[in-house]
């Protein structure tokens, strides 16, 4: 029986000799290929990238081999390639969309097909739906041509991706300050495409940048999956004490998203990250936009875009409903729970190395480090908001565990009272201090998460044990 391939939030993931197998690509890459030229690209040049997993480089000219045996032409990445300088690529060789053979956070068993439309962004949860429709169902129906034929005729093009990004980053943000502020910068690219990006940008100063897990090895050492959270950057957070470093930047395998850890080596979770990066933008810059958010991340942005008369707007989670709406509204910036941030002037996509750079421009223009940026966001927003989640494996019908959390009805979660239920995408119960508590299936793996975020620090765990209770795993 044929494997029937299921695109979730990003586009494909599985496991690699399993379900990912080169077949199951080649299938994957004509359904995308398929969907684009009933979109009118036919002929036009798509972008094709990778990241460091296992055989990554062998999936992605596999890829481009079937684009470039449906007609298209290709420009495919020299080396493993940080999925927004794939995405800026986009923009940059003005291709009608990319493929990305990354997947992203996930355990080092995996790998991934991600897509992306003409801006570099995510495509919308329609289109995503059409493409997996267009999948065939036997890897004979995929079209191909041999990459050593389509490279000689010029149908499949090896492409330096990093220097165009590299000055459009100049135009974004001036980097001579941040060189010469005298800063010691820890990163952790957490074995990923990161690697090598903060040195070659802040270089040349009297920064300091010490990177750590900076080399190819697939089976990521010393951290479960190369996603930036906790226990995965322990050693980065260690290492920054170690060092008397500044900050901690850290980057997940394909390097879209970005997490954080103060001076003291304490983990900064990515809400608060989030709203640190909207009060730059709005505060320290004076720049003015929407701000597009997922129903899973902070309500600080509900506070800032009242105190500076910005809208904002909440989706779905995942960068297919972020997207979309960021290039609607022309938004500042966009972004998710996960630590994935998008900015207005570059593509609509998460982009870590920007973020990245932009908390540093943060700390050099007031002079304050993390811990010190907090206590003037909490300030601005009128108190400190507390975080966490929990990911629990689950079996079963969905179906009926939805129903089962839909049923339940709790007046109260962590001893506070909610106050409305939202069902944009999962189930988020809202409550009274302004906080909330949301249970969400993931769009990429076989789990069930609770996080919630509240103004009391000390009923996080209650609140979190209760979401747990309400969706049975308890």
């Amino acid at each position: 029986m044929t494997f029937k391939i299921k695109f979730g939030t990003d586009g494909w993931r599985g496991v690699i000799a399993e379900e990912y197998t080169f077949d199951n690509v080649r299938r994957c890459a004509q359904g995308y290929a398929s969907y684009m030229l009933e979109k009118g690209n036919a002929g036009k040049w798509v972008i094709v990238g990778h990241d460091k997993r296992f055989s990554s480089e062998h999936f992605a000219a596999a890829v481009a081999e079937v684009l470039a045996g449906n007609g298209f032409k290709v420009y495919l990445t020299d080396g493993a390639t940080p999925t927004p300088v794939i995405a800026f690529a986009v923009v940059n060789k003005k291709a009608c969309g990319a493929v990305n053979i990354t997947a992203s956070h996930n355990p080092p068993t995996d790998n991934g097909f991600k897509v992306r439309n003409e801006t570099g962004g995510a495509i919308d949860p329609e289109g995503l739906k059409r493409i997996e429709a267009l999948i065939p169902d036997s890897v004979e129906s995929a079209k191909r041509t041999p990459l050593a034929q389509a490279t000689q005729s010029g149908a499949i093009v090896f492409f330096d991706a990093h220097t165009p990004y590299f000055q459009h980053i100049e135009k974004l943000i001036d980097l001579q300050p941040i060189r010469d502020a005298g800063l010691t910068v820890m990163v952790d690219v957490m074995w990923g495409n990161g690697a090598g990006y903060f040195p070659k940008l802040l270089g040349g100063g009297k920064t300091r940048v010490i990177e750590i897990h900076n080399t190819r090895n697939p089976s990521f050492p010393e951290m479960k999956r190369p996603e930036p959270i906790r226990p995965n950057i322990d050693v980065g957070l260690r290492a920054t004490v170690e060092n008397h470093a500044d900050i901690l930047l850290i980057t997940d395998g394909d390097a879209d998203r970005c997490g954080i850890g103060d001076e003291n080596g304490e983990f900064v979770n990515q809400l608060r990250v989030y709203a640190l990066l909207a009060y730059y933008l709005l505060e320290i810059r004076g720049e003015r936009g929407d701000i597009v958010k997922t129903l899973s991340t902070t309500g600080m942005l509900n506070k800032l875009g009242v105190l500076y008369g910005v809208p904002v707007h909440e989706t779905g989670v995942g960068f297919k409903y972020v997207a979309p709406k960021m290039t609607e509204t022309n938004a500042l910036i966009g972004g998710e729970e996960s630590g994935g941030y998008a900015f207005r002037g570059n593509v609509p996509e998460r982009d870590g190395i920007l973020a990245g750079l932009y908390m540093l421009d943060l700390m050099v223009r007031t002079g304050k480090k993390p811990t010190e940026l907090l206590k003037v966001l909490f300030e601005k927003v009128g108190g400190e908001y507390f975080y966490d989640r929990v990911d629990s494996p689950f079996s079963g019908d969905r179906a009926a565990r939805e129903k089962m959390i839909l049923d339940a009805q709790p007046t109260t979660l962590g001893g506070l009272k909610v106050t409305e239920l939202v069902t944009v995408d999962g189930f988020q119960f809202k409550l009274e201090d302004g906080g909330w508590m949301l249970i969400r299936f993931s769009g990429t793996e076989p789990i069930l998460r609770v996080y919630c975020e509240t103004m009391h620090g000390d009923k996080v765990q209650a609140i979190l044990r209760d979401g747990l209770k309400v969706a049975g795993l308890n």
